[in-house]
């Protein structure tokens, strides 16, 4: 018994068939195809992972620097009150 029931010996036919259906070279091209495109997903894949770290590195500093403007002008503000006492 091989995969769900499926013997070694029917996955071999259905080999041979699909081989004198498309042929080898078609196969072959599909392959190689098949194969760019998994290249380009894992790229794609990775590239958006380090594309994600950069905009959480950039949204942390940005968040940082609003919270410095945010802490300067209270302490502004807390100053021009004790001024006008």
């Amino acid at each position: 018994m091989g995969l769900g029931g499926i013997s070694i010996w029917q996955l071999i036919i259905v080999l041979v068939i699909v081989l004198l259906l498309f042929g080898t070279k078609k196969l072959k091209g599909m392959g190689g195809d098949l194969g760019s495109a998994i290249k380009g997903f894992k790229k794609a894949v990775k590239d958006d992972g380090q594309q994600s770290e950069s905009d959480a590195k950039s949204d942390t500093e940005q968040l940082e620097e609003e919270d410095e403007a945010f802490s300067k002008a209270e302490r502004s503000e807390e100053a021009e009150e004790q001024d006008k006492s």
